[in-house]
């Protein structure tokens, strides 16, 4: 059993080492990897840049679940991760990438909102249903959807799936994350999904580009 390397195609990418059904990870090794990666996903421009060691670096202990450094950090790996900042930043980029880190466990999907409404558009509160359960889910961009309509009543579908999600995350047994990716900070996160289920206070800012939240 190797979950500390991964390969890609016929090249081997060590993460660490494995020792009593432990990774211990480096993360100069991680880097090395999620620049190889990243120029596979998106192209050969791709670069990781040392402003943003600091958010990559925090993002990597929370995807590999690093306890200890977790807790260090004010991150809590229990929760769901929002990752927030301004158009072009990074943040979709960055949730599809760090998710290969851990390729021996579950996966998130990653949904763009708007596809979620025009799913509800076209069938209805089933759509909700379907996101609102106990899959893995990065729902991304919130807060630029358009609102939702179906057969002319009108449903804020993001909002809703979050509600529905959030009351399966109370239940231990059925409990699963979801992250999400934002364009908003939190007031205008509070205005438009307040009521509707995502929490939006203890906003923590990790440098220029980002915010991170953990709900």
């Amino acid at each position: 059993m190797t979950p500390h390397i991964i390969q890609e195609s016929n090249l081997s990418y060590q993460l660490g080492s494995f020792k009593n059904n432990c990774i211990q990870y480096d993360f100069d090794k991680i880097l090395v990897y999620l620049e190889a990666k990243g120029r596979m996903l998106f192209g050969q421009q791709f670069k990781i840049h040392s402003e943003d060691l600091e958010i990559i670096y925090k993002l990597c202990i929370y995807i590999i679940q690093d306890i200890e450094k977790c807790k260090k950090h004010n991150l809590d790996p229990n929760k769901g991760l929002l990752l927030s900042g301004p158009v072009g930043c990074g943040k979709t980029s960055l949730m599809k990438l760090v998710r290969h880190l851990t390729p021996h466990k579950t996966q998130y999907k990653i949904i763009p909102c708007r596809n979620a409404v025009f799913s509800f558009n076209h069938i209805g509160f089933k759509t909700i249903e379907d996101y609102g359960n106990t899959n893995f889910y990065c729902f991304d961009d919130i807060g630029v959807e358009p609102k939702g309509k179906h057969f002319g009543q009108d449903c804020n579908v993001i909002g809703e799936i979050l509600l529905s999600r959030y009351d399966l995350y109370q239940n231990p047994k059925k409990m699963e994350k979801t992250h999400a990716t934002t364009n908003l900070n939190a007031e205008e996160l509070e205005e438009r999904y307040g009521n509707s289920g995502i929490p939006t206070k203890n906003v923590t800012i990790l440098g220029s580009s980002f915010i991170f939240r953990i709900f």
